[in-house]
């Protein structure tokens, strides 16, 4: 079975310094907001070229932190897709705030900055831009067009630690970008953990305080805040994994690469070549009867996903955001037609054949049967 994702063979590329990492955080019995915790903010901050790094314990909570910290609330829309996990839009309603979906683009599956700029209204106050797959969205539109509107960029790059354009990484291009170590992620914990990177000390010290019972000094409660702190263990884990993460995203883009070769005669519709800014967090055809398709890959032992089946309008919690027919044809049909490939930095190129021909036998038995 070629499975989507192998952390266990990452595990035992690591063993040893992760290990030793993890065993000594538990011994300094300093569990929450340790040594390890400003040691991993010191190194992520420099691997994103931030000034700054705030550590947290999930990616949800980043992106509410990041609204709170901006000052935006009740009263104030924030433009985001539909088409991203629905922890985007939940988080912009944690904070009181509207959000207001636009489609993406259907080559890039990311924000379609003409949307964007559409969409916008005196109450616009940010946008939250989804690098999905670990692909950026189009940014220098995008903040070229916040710019002169005078709205703030907070990047959603929980998919794209180290995706890069013109010499600047993911979550560098706004205000603040915040970033997911999930364990499926490119740069995953062994838990949950979050961060956000800016070049703002006023808002790396409010995020500080927030993350913190809204505390500046023990027991000095200044604002209404949350216990959202990473703890010690995960951030020596993400501390030795950073290490590692610039030769992890080369063996997936070097995966990719097959992938992108091998289907280039093919009916299935690949992602287009992107260079730096694509990671490869996933990587996702387009293939008609998909739910066959994947059914007959896994009977060959190939293991697949979807990001994501349903976009966040279409899910029953949050169908209240728009009213009447759907109007995001774009990300429902993605929707429809995604699968995952797997990809992994261990991956082999045996493997990624083995894949292909998989994918192609089943796309193409599906062809003959319509035809």
């Amino acid at each position: 079975m070629i499975p989507f994702l192998d952390l266990k063979a990452q595990y035992r590329a690591i063993q040893d310094p992760l290990e030793r990492a993890v065993l000594d955080a538990l011994r300094s019995c300093d569990y929450v907001l340790g040594d390890p915790v400003r040691q991993f903010e010191a190194a992520f901050a420099t691997f994103c070229g931030a000034q700054e790094a705030i550590a947290l314990n999930s990616g949800t909570s980043a992106l509410h932190l990041a609204l709170l910290a901006a000052g935006i609330g009740p009263g104030d829309e924030v433009v985001t897709v539909p088409m991203t996990f629905v922890a985007t839009v939940a988080a912009i309603l944690y904070a009181g705030a509207t959000p207001v979906l636009v489609d993406v683009d259907p080559d890039t599956f990311t924000m379609d900055p003409k949307a964007f700029e559409a969409a916008i209204t005196p109450r616009t106050r940010a946008v939250m831009p989804v690098h999905l797959h670990g692909r950026l969205a189009d940014m220098k539109t995008i903040c070229e067009i916040a710019r002169r509107h005078d709205i703030l960029v907070i990047e959603d790059a929980a998919q794209a630690h180290g995706a890069e354009l013109d010499g600047r990484k993911a979550g560098t291009f706004g205000a603040m970008g915040c970033f997911s170590f999930y364990p499926g992620k490119n740069l995953g914990a062994c838990g949950e953990g979050g961060a956000i990177v800016t070049d703002d000390p006023d808002l790396a010290a409010t995020l500080r305080c927030l993350r913190d019972w809204g505390q500046e000094g023990k027991y000095n409660h200044v604002r209404h805040g949350f216990n959202y702190r990473m703890d010690t263990l995960q951030a020596a884990a993400l501390d030795v994994k950073l290490r590692f993460l610039p030769a992890w995203t080369e063996a997936r883009q070097r995966v990719a690469t097959l992938y992108d070769g091998l289907l280039a005669q093919t009916t299935v519709r690949a992602p287009q070549p992107a260079g730096l800014d694509h990671v490869y967090h996933v990587y996702a055809v387009c293939v008609e009867r998909r739910d066959q398709v994947r059914a007959e890959l896994a009977e060959a032992g190939i293991a697949t996903g979807i990001h994501y089946p349903r976009p966040v309008h279409l899910q029953p919690a949050y169908s209240a955001l728009v009213s009447g027919p759907p109007r995001f044809p774009v990300s429902e049909w993605l929707a429809e037609h995604f699968v995952s490939l797997p990809i992994f930095p261990e991956m082999t190129e045996r493997q990624a054949d083995f894949v292909v021909d998989g994918l192609i036998r089943a796309v193409e038995e599906r062809r003959v049967e319509t035809v």
